[in-house]
């Protein structure tokens, strides 16, 4: 395989998971009575521009289909997020009636229903029907398209460009890196803000967050690695700002570079720096990752087995991508988790893929009483907690897998 933005061949090794199926692909009842497609789970690391990336094995249609399970505003915290985001935005770019605001990726509009609500004009670019349709629901318009290059200047040519786009988790998700960074700076008008939200690989490394590896995330991204990208395909990063979404993520600002006249900021500079001083352009970096993930999977798997042993009841909550990736590749069955808890009525009644565990409502958990709650997504721990706080009045205590082992309370 070769890098999907430079072409050199890859031969460093990041980390091998094994095989799963996609992460998304949730399962039917009907379709258990079938087969399902197992793809390797590999990540290699390019050592001429440092673009860390899965082995190809499936394409974007299949991996983001019409029925595309995952809706972002079933996460309140995520809600939030967002509604803040957009009023920084509007302030600091002094957005107006007269702007025009353009979301990648807009997913069922739990970000543009804020702008809408603001009196900005915006649209929304979704190629999944099942979240395009959700945002359509909330009035805001939607194309349901790829994006990249074509798209772009198409909607360029139809005088549809934005002062601002946004593109929240999803620059990692696409296969062709360099054509979708190019249509940003064919969409954007000649003054206008690109900002990228992404998980930062600093932190996927140094805590350990193997299970945020599925094949829908094509690239795993460093501010050099996306800096050098963005310089080759029209856009120049002028600042840059840390996140905790997704156990640390960062939100990258660029603008075209033929037109851009921001100067660097000095957290750009600073983040560089951090960057440089880690080493995260060098290979030894990423050595010593596969031993790390295995110690979790072992630890998680000896727990269970022990919780089984002891009688123990146990459930999980939040039929998540990464707790897919980490389900898969622990080899939990529903002999050790029977089921997960979702508050996304498209999971409700469905499996997981690769492991089959059902997927079910709330009530579940008051009806079963487990002793044991596995938070799959992490990175909602704490909203998690709060929300299942009643489950401490049975002695219920919560278990998170990654980056350690962590009982609460203990």
């Amino acid at each position: 395989m070769k890098c999907r933005h430079c072409g050199t061949p890859l031969e460093q090794t990041f980390v091998d998971l094994g095989a799963s199926p996609p992460s998304n692909a949730y399962l039917t009842r009907e379709a258990l009575a079938g087969p399902e497609v197992w793809y390797p789970l590999r990540v290699l690391v390019c050592t001429n521009c440092w673009l860390v990336q899965t082995e190809d094995h499936a394409g974007r249609e299949e991996l983001f289909a019409s029925d595309y399970a995952y809706f972002s505003s079933t996460s309140s915290g995520w809600l939030a997020h967002s509604k803040a985001y957009v009023d920084e935005m509007t302030t600091r770019f002094s957005l107006d009636h007269d702007s025009m605001v353009v979301e990648v990726a807009a997913n069922d509009g739990y970000l543009l229903q804020y702008v809408k609500a603001g009196g900005i004009p915006c649209y929304g670019i979704e190629p999944t029907a099942s979240t395009a349709a959700a945002a359509r629901e909330k009035g805001i318009d939607i194309v349901e398209r790829f994006f990249g290059v074509e798209l772009a200047t198409e909607l360029a040519g139809a005088g549809r460009q934005a002062d601002l786009t946004a593109a929240n988790n999803v620059l990692a998700h696409v296969p062709d890196i360099n054509d979708f960074v190019s249509g940003f700076a064919r969409l954007l008008k000649p003054e206008g803000v690109s900002t990228f939200e992404f998980p930062h690989l600093l932190n996927l490394v140094r805590q350990n967050q193997f299970d945020t590896i599925y094949h829908e995330h094509y690239s795993y991204l460093s501010l050099a690695a996306v800096a050098r990208i963005f310089a080759v395909n029209g856009l120049s990063v002028f600042d840059v700002e840390e996140l905790p979404t997704h156990g640390g993520s960062l939100r990258v600002f660029a603008q075209r570079s033929d037109t851009g006249k921001r100067e660097r900021t000095d957290r750009l500079a600073k983040m560089e720096k951090t960057e440089a001083e880690a080493g995260i352009e060098s290979s030894a970096f990423y050595e010593g990752f596969q031993a790390k993930a295995e110690k979790v999977k072992d630890d998680f798997v000896a727990f269970l087995i022990d919780a089984k042993r002891k009688g123990l009841k146990v459930g999980a909550y939040g039929a998540a991508a990464k707790g897919n990736t980490l389900m898969n590749f622990a080899g939990i069955r529903p002999d050790l988790i029977p089921y997960v808890v979702d508050r996304a009525a498209a999971k409700l009644g469905k499996y997981m893929p690769g492991s089959r565990i059902p997927i079910v409502d709330e009530a579940h958990l008051e009806a079963n009483r487990p002793d044991l709650i596995v938070i799959l997504p992490w990175n909602i721990r704490d909203e998690v907690m709060r929300q299942l706080d009643h489950a401490r009045s049975w002695g219920a205590r919560f278990v998170t897998a990654v980056p350690e082992l962590v009982v609460t309370p203990t």
